[in-house]
């Protein structure tokens, strides 16, 4: 696609889609735990304790516990079986140790999210709830959860996205051929194209493991795997031992056509009728279970996933970024970008000028332009503040979780779905299930690497 190196610092990365909707499932129990927050009891005041160091952090005995009320709350509500306290209590810890340890990258790595971006990443939230800030403020209260506890959460769930985008996001590569292939697969099984409802069991190997704690792993696996034998649950059985992020939703994967799921899935449900259990796998993450839960027909779809339109406006666009960083705050992006618009604007210099000489986007070497953009191409931020503009005008600054923009629409045009367009929509789908993958494995190096003191038992 013309817009896809350019638009790299632009383009909406598959972790950003779950943003808003994992934020908004914050304020009502359907997230991950890491945004919800209990209301304590008022009754007593427990000491505190440390239950786990992580580098030069600690998580403390009293966050651990929060944490499992709110999930114990959220799976009540849900009807979902709760595993063994003391099992959801390591698991939980576990995935505290893995949100602490992403958090103190993104510190080290210089990765800040300020008031103003926060402010403005919390308003979403509020507006997708269709309540105003205040309504928005008050429903959060009413639930228990203090407002300044939930800010600080939103922040941390930010950084810890930013933080994955740059080591995970940003360094998945796909080739030609590979689109190539994905292409000649989906034309020859678009007919029976199917969606499928998956859940896993995932037993985490360590990063360079001995033979002996691969063989405790697959032990382990071997394990669940007879419970399972034996009528125990699955979901039950998940939020116990499986050591994925999505272990306290059941392993659930949601509804997802097979070229939505790793290959090594792909390829080990297409034999399973519903209900059935996949024999253990082996990938570099670990030990896997899988169960299919179900199937359904699929609408016909094209490459990415969505069903194709018979036409799509595209939009010819250009833009000049400013970041916003330890040096450059988010009023001296926007008071820069003021100036630069009204240079423009005066006649004073040219857009291509002002994008070469002070935009810190890839594209502007060529004057900011972007090329021609489809739908869904740009973080919905950009996007929206894109379609508000008539073609040659120029746009206010326009936030966005890489800074600030300031867009100008050249030209647009409807025409049929390109095959140049196609093969961005293939390479998209590819670099989900790639980061997906990824993902996985960076977060599991990301744990071993990290100094990790486990002082619950010292506690009770």
């Amino acid at each position: 696609m013309k817009a896809s190196n350019a638009m790299q610092t632009v383009s909406r990365p598959a972790h950003s889609r779950l943003l808003s909707a994992l934020l908004l499932c914050a304020v009502f129990g359907a997230a991950p735990a890491a945004l919800a927050q209990a209301k304590p009891p008022q009754h007593a005041v427990v000491a505190d304790s440390i239950a786990a160091v992580v580098n030069n952090d600690v998580i403390t005995r009293n966050e651990l516990e929060e944490r499992v009320r709110v999930v114990e709350q959220r799976m009540r509500a849900q009807n979902q079986p709760l595993p063994p306290s003391d099992q959801l209590r390591r698991q939980l810890l576990e995935r505290m140790i893995v949100d602490r340890a992403q958090i103190q990258l993104a510190q080290e790595m210089g990765i800040r999210v300020d008031d103003i971006m926060l402010d403005t990443a919390v308003a979403r939230i509020a507006e997708s709830n269709r309540m105003s800030m205040q309504q928005f403020r008050n429903q959060l209260e009413k639930e228990g959860i203090p407002f300044a506890k939930f800010r600080e959460e939103i922040r941390n769930e930010i950084l810890m996205q930013r933080v994955r985008e740059q080591e995970v996001d940003n360094k998945i590569q796909i080739s030609e051929s590979e689109v190539d292939n994905f292409l000649a697969a989906e034309e020859s099984s678009a007919a029976g194209q199917q969606e499928l409802s998956v859940s896993q069991i995932l037993v985490r190997v360590p990063e360079n493991a001995s033979a002996e704690q691969i063989a405790k792993s697959r032990q382990r696996a071997e394990e669940v795997m007879q419970k399972l034998r034996a009528g125990g649950d699955f979901a039950q059985l998940a939020a116990s031992f499986s050591d994925a992020s999505d272990a306290l939703q059941g392993g659930d994967l949601g509804w997802r056509t097979p070229d939505r799921l790793p290959q090594l899935f792909a390829e080990a449900v297409a034999g399973l009728n519903q209900g059935e259990v996949s024999p253990i796998l082996r990938s570099p993450n670990g030990f896997h279970i899988l169960k299919l839960n179900g199937k359904r027909a699929a609408s016909v779809m094209k490459a990415g996933g969505a069903a194709a339109p018979a036409a799509v406006q595209q939009t010819r666009a250009r833009h000049i970024l400013i970041k916003v960083n330890q040096v450059v705050t988010a009023a001296d992006a926007r008071r820069k970008l003021a100036d630069i618009r009204q240079k423009i604007e005066s006649k004073q210099a040219t857009f291509e000028e002002m994008a070469r000489t002070h935009s810190n986007d890839g594209s502007a070497a060529k004057g900011g332009d972007l090329g021609w953009l489809y739908p869904g191409d740009t973080v919905p931020e950009f996007e929206q503040a894109m379609d508000r503009l008539q073609p040659g005008q120029l746009s206010e600054p326009v936030e966005s979780q890489f800074g600030y923009h300031l867009i100008q629409v050249m030209e647009r045009k409807s025409e049929d779905v390109s095959k140049e367009r196609k093969r961005l929509a293939a390479r998209q789908a590819l670099r989900e299930r790639r980061i997906e993958e990824a993902t996985e494995d960076w977060m599991r190096q990301l744990r071993d690497r990290a100094y990790v003191e486990l002082r619950l038992d010292d506690n009770r």
